[in-house]
């Protein structure tokens, strides 16, 4: 959940009565491997980390990635499959690094000295972070490039590293497909049909690894990458669910840590993760659709939907019902067009080019739209194994309802009145409800005054992907950290992006290790430039 002023007073209500404990929950297993009450994982993570520093990282070539210049090394960590078992199966993490440039994008005369190592992960579950060190070509990074070598990597199950599959990667772009905003109690079972079908497939294609994809494995992983590469403290930032297993590790190790930025953060609350962030991330998404729509509508003259946000909905409605009668091109179906405009929710870059492509395609060219919207085959492996990581961690870090009476109970409510992502929101994580593996008890995020050092968490008040509650309430679990937010803007992830304000917090942390007190705001960035009119 969000701030409250961004909430209508039914809805947040609305989400106080779905809050309640789920029904049918599967009962955690505290003491199963990888757990927080498994016995022998700090001893297995130190076993781990002390392998991984007398080893180290050898950086090479990057072989095998696609389009990575030669300025990026890249190399391997070994981490357990099980650090109750550290001695077991072991499985290889891929890392990409580019090293600090130690160039003053100000002065070309001064050398930067290096501050040491900067670990990023871009969230998901299932993000790969391996391109993450091009991002010091950037202007707004280029200081920050100077100083630190910036290092990316591919989280266990995720591209390079021990990847993960569900399901045949060449059935996983399913379209065109239906996308019912109140679905009939026949769609209903097909979807739990192809819930189950799912789960089982991760099951049998990962047999008994399947368990230990979860994010307290992620926080460990990320101890002994710190280790491998020689540095004693580590500098971290996570973005989106980055955020959750940067707290989990913050409250595992915070010893080991020297700075860690948390940009997008999520609702670490035990009681919220994963099932309940998901019906808050559901009403905030109809938040931010509904900023988007009325930015449409104020752009009128340009974009020809509607006057009024009312207006925009139903041009947008329309769309929805002729691609549910005749898909554009054979490949946008109602489906497709909602996960297009969902990215409009995440960022307000994509703006001006959904609404251009919902115009022209009103108006009969519909080009655009099946650029958009239209299924990527080329990168169908790549989707398939980002949703098989997304779901296995999810699945595996708490208790989810099993039984879908709770599911159709709180989303049929939650869709009154946030009909925009609600049941596609359900879609995506059913499967945790026929889940196989042993489910675990989420960690109590928190570090008590003079545990951690000086955090820095970056929130935009809008954003829908991880609502503005969840920023707070890490903020006030983590002693002596400092929120920074991003006022009346809502993307999803600010750091380093287009607002001078919030680049500035974020170096004079990182470069200086000065940072304001416990709370800082920045005024929104300028929302983005309608299109020329279409003559």
């Amino acid at each position: 959940m969000r701030a409250g002023a961004l909430y209508s007073a039914m809805g947040a209500l609305l989400l106080t009565t779905l809050s309640a404990a789920p029904a049918g929950g599967l009962p955690t297993t505290p003491g199963i491997p990888g757990s927080p009450g498994a016995g022998g994982a700090p001893a297995g993570v130190a076993l781990a980390a002390a392998r991984a520093a007398s080893k180290g990282v050898a950086f090479g070539k990057c072989t095998g990635a696609k389009d990575l210049p030669g300025s990026i090394e890249c190399g391997t960590v070994g981490v357990p499959l099980d650090y109750a078992r550290p001695n077991g199966k072991q499985i290889e993490l891929t890392v990409s690094r580019v090293r600090a440039t130690h160039r003053d994008p100000h002065n070309s005369k001064h050398r930067v000295p290096r501050k040491g190592t900067l670990v990023f992960n871009p969230g998901g579950p299932g993000g790969s972070g391996l391109y993450f060190p091009l991002v010091g070509l950037l202007p707004e990074w280029k200081r920050i490039g100077a100083a630190y070598d910036l290092v990316g990597y591919d989280p266990r199950g995720v591209g390079r590293s021990a990847p993960l599959s569900c399901q045949d990667p060449e059935k996983f772009f399913k379209g065109p497909t239906q996308a019912p905003t109140h679905p009939s109690e026949s769609y209903k079972r097909e979807r739990i049909a192809e819930a189950k079908a799912y789960a089982r497939g991760c099951a049998k294609r990962a047999g008994s690894t399947l368990g230990h994809y979860n994010s307290l494995n992620n926080a460990r992983d990320l101890d002994v990458l710190r280790a491998a590469l020689g540095e004693k403290r580590l500098n971290f930032m996570g973005a989106s669910y980055g955020t959750y297993f940067g707290a989990l590790y913050a409250t595992l190790f915070p010893s080991h840590v020297r700075r860690m930025v948390f940009d997008g953060a999520v609702n670490p609350d035990p009681e919220r993760i994963w099932y309940r962030n998901n019906l808050d991330q559901s009403m905030a998404f109809e938040s931010r659709w509904a900023d988007f729509r009325a930015w449409v509508a104020k752009h009128d003259k340009v974009y020809g939907l509607g006057s009024t946000p009312e207006k925009v909905l139903d041009s947008y409605e329309r769309a929805r019902a002729r691609l549910a009668a005749e898909p554009a091109g054979g490949k946008v179906g109602p489906a497709q067009l909602q996960s297009a405009f969902l990215q409009a929710g995440y960022y307000d870059d994509y703006w001006p080019h959904r609404a251009r492509a919902l115009s022209d395609y009103l108006k009969g060219d519909p080009k655009k739209l099946i650029a958009q919207a239209g299924p990527v085959t080329e990168a169908a492996a790549e989707s398939e194994n980002s949703a098989a990581v997304y779901t296995a961690v999810e699945c595996n870090d708490a208790p989810w309802p099993t039984d879908f009476k709770v599911w159709d109970r709180d989303n049929t409510r939650l869709a009154r009145v946030a009909p925009f992502e609600t049941w596609d929101n359900v879609w995506a994580n059913l499967p945790c409800a026929y889940w196989p593996a042993a489910r675990q008890k989420p960690l109590d995020v928190r570090t008590g005054p003079g545990e951690l050092p000086p955090t820095l968490i970056l929130a935009a008040e809008r954003d829908a992907a991880a609502p503005y509650e969840g920023a707070l309430e890490m903020h006030r679990r983590l002693a002596g950290s400092v929120l920074v937010t991003e006022r009346d803007s809502g993307a999803h992830g600010i750091a380093g992006g287009a607002n001078p304000c919030v680049n500035g917090h974020l170096d004079a942390y990182l470069l200086e290790d000065r940072l304001p007190a416990r709370r800082a705001a920045c005024a929104g960035h300028a929302e983005p430039k309608a299109g020329a009119p279409k003559k």
